[in-house]
C-alpha cells in the first residue's frame, strides 16, 4: 500500500475541508494585536494556503492559492474576493507542492500590450514523475476572468520539498523565478545528492534537459526561452542566473538590484544580493564561510563531511546578513520546543521580502527591505544604506502574532503593510511556546501606519 499517496490525499482532503468550512471575508474587521503607532485588522481570512500577493494596476490583491490551486483577486478595502482561474492539473502536498508564485505582465492593463499574468506550479506525468512549470494566462478585463494557459516553461525540477517558486519581474522586463534544492540530504529525501552545486552542461541545454536546475535562481525572457545576456556558467549559457541556493523564497527587485531570502538548514537563514553568474555556497556554506555551527554532510555518499573553509568557487558570494549565525558547541536541542525543536533553531524561516521605499510615509522605514518569518509569525525590517548594497543599522522585529507570515507587501501610498498567513503549521508563539493553533488561518491581515 501506498502510504505517502494515503497521507498526500488525506492532507489534499483536509485543506479543501479548511477552505469549505471558513468563509471569506467571516472575520474581516477584527483587530489584530499590534503597538502603536500601527492598528492590525483581519482584511479576510479563509484563504486555502495563499502563497504569492502582488498589488495590481487595477488596485486589486493578487494571490495565489497552494493548496487551493487558484489565483485570485481580494479587494484590499472590503475584501471581497473572486477566483480568477483554477488550475486543475497542479499537485498539491503538504509542504511546497501547488501554484506558486505570481507576476503581472509589466503592461498589465496599461492599454499597451496583452495583459498576461505568469505563474508557477508543480504538476505530476503519468509515470508519476513530479515537476514544475511556468505558465502564461490571459487576463479578460470585461470578464473579469483568466483564460488561454499557455506554457512557456515546462519539466523543471520539482519535488515534496524545497521547490521555493518565486515569481518576478525585473526591470529589464525579465522574468526572474527560484528553485529550491529539492529537500535532498534530509527527512525523505535524505540518500539523494544536493545539486544545488551542479551546472548544465551545452548537452543538457540542448535537450531542453532542466535536471540540473535545482538550488539556482532562474532568469528568462517571456517566451521562456534564454536571454542573451544570461551569465555563461562553467562556459555554458543557460536559464540559470544565480546558483548555490537551498530554499529561496523571496525575491525583490530595489531599482536594478536584485535581493533574496533563502532558508538556512539549523541556523544562518540568508539575505542576498544576487549578482549575476554568482555562487552563493550550498551546500558547502551556510551564511559565512566561517566554519561556525554547520558543516556539510553528504548523506548520499556514506556522510562524508566537509568544512565551509574547504569551499573554495571563486564566484562565491557570501550573504548580506544571516538570521542567525551562532557559535560551535549551540544547543539545537531545546527543551522547551520537544519533537518541534526546529522551531527553536537560530532561524526565522524568511518566506518572502519586500521592499518599503526611501519616500515612504513612514519615516523610520524609509529604505528597508521587509522579510516575513514562518517560524516567528513576525516581520523584520532591514535597513538598507543609500546606495542599497549594505545593511545599515539594527534589525528590528515587527507584529508578533501566533501566525505564520507567509508574504508581505506595501500598499502604494505606503501607510500600510499587508500580510497574508498560512491556514495551518507551527509557530513559536506570542508567549515563546511552539504552538499549532494558528491566530488567523489563510488570513490577509492589514498593519496600518495611524501617527
Amino acid at each position: 500500500m501506498n502510504f505517502n499517496f494515503l497521507k498526500k490525499t488525506a492532507f489534499v482532503s483536509l485543506v479543501a475541508l479548511i477552505a469549505a468550512s471558513v468563509s471569506l471575508n467571516a472575520a474581516h474587521g477584527d483587530k489584530v494585536p499590534a503597538s502603536e503607532p500601527f492598528e492590525g485588522r483581519v482584511l479576510t481570512d479563509g484563504l486555502n494556503f495563499p502563497w504569492e500577493m502582488v498589488w495590481g494596476p487595477d488596485n486589486q490583491l493578487w494571490i495565489t492559492e497552494r493548496a487551493g490551486k487558484n489565483i485570485r483577486t481580494v479587494n484590499p478595502e472590503t475584501g471581497e474576493s473572486k477566483i480568477l482561474y483554477t488550475f486543475d492539473n497542479a499537485f498539491v502536498g503538504p509542504q511546497h507542492e501547488g501554484v506558486l508564485g505570481l507576476a503581472l505582465s509589466p503592461d498589465f492593463l496599461s492599454g499597451k500590450g496583452k495583459n498576461y499574468v505568469y505563474t508557477a506550479y508543480t504538476y505530476k506525468n503519468d509515470k508519476q514523475e513530479e515537476f514544475a512549470r511556468i505558465v502564461r494566462l490571459t487576463y479578460d478585463k470585461k470578464s473579469n476572468r483568466l483564460t488561454n494557459e499557455t506554457v512557456i516553461l515546462d519539466k523543471l525540477p520539482g519535488s515534496n520539498d524545497h521547490n521555493s517558486g518565486r515569481l518576478i519581474f525585473g526591470p529589464d522586463k525579465k522574468l526572474y523565478y527560484t528553485i529550491g534544492d529539492q529537500g535532498h540530504n534530509q527527512g525523505q529525501n535524505l540518500k539523494k545528492p544536493i545539486e544545488a552545486q551542479r551546472t548544465p552542461t551545452a548537452a543538457e541545454v540542448s535537450k531542453k534537459d532542466y535536471s540540473s536546475y535545482p538550488g539556482s535562481t532562474l532568469r528568462l525572457n517571456v517566451d521562456g526561452s534564454i536571454p542573451k545576456d544570461n551569465p555563461v556558467i562553467n562556459g555554458v549559457r543557460s536559464h540559470i542566473f544565480t546558483y548555490g541556493h537551498r530554499n529561496a523564497q523571496g525575491l525583490v527587485f530595489v531599482g536594478d538590484k536584485l535581493f533574496s531570502t533563502e532558508h538556512g538548514p539549523s541556523s544562518d537563514d540568508e539575505l542576498n544580493l544576487l549578482e549575476a553568474g554568482g555562487n552563493y555556497g550550498w551546500p558547502n556554506v551556510a551564511g559565512f564561510k566561517d566554519n561556525l555551527a554547520y558543516e556539510y554532510v553528504d548523506n548520499s555518499d556514506n556522510g562524508k563531511k566537509y568544512k565551509e573553509t574547504d569551499f573554495t568557487a571563486s564566484n562565491f558570494k557570501e550573504p548580506l546578513k544571516t538570521f542567525f549565525t551562532v557559535q560551535n558547541g549551540y544547543n539545537f536541542k531545546n527543551e522547551q520546543c520537544g519533537k518541534l525543536s526546529y522551531l527553536c533553531w537560530p532561524t526565522i524561516a524568511p518566506s518572502s521580502v519586500a521592499y518599503y521605499p526611501k519616500d515612504g510615509k513612514i519615516e523610520a522605514w524609509r529604505n528597508s527591505l521587509l522579510i516575513t518569518s514562518l517560524k516567528n509569525g513576525a516581520l523584520y525590517r532591514v535597513p538598507l544604506n543609500a546606495d542599497g548594497k549594505q545593511i545599515q543599522g539594527d534589525t528590528i522585529k515587527y507584529f508578533k502574532t501566533n501566525n505564520r507570515y507567509r508574504v508581505a507587501i506595501v500598499n502604494p501610498d505606503t501607510t500600510k503593510i499587508y500580510i497574508a498567513t498560512d491556514t495551518t503549521g507551527n509557530v513559536i508563539g506570542t508567549d515563546g511556546k511552539p504552538t499549532t493553533e494558528m491566530a488567523n488561518k489563510g488570513a490577509i491581515i492589514i498593519f496600518e501606519y495611524k501617527k
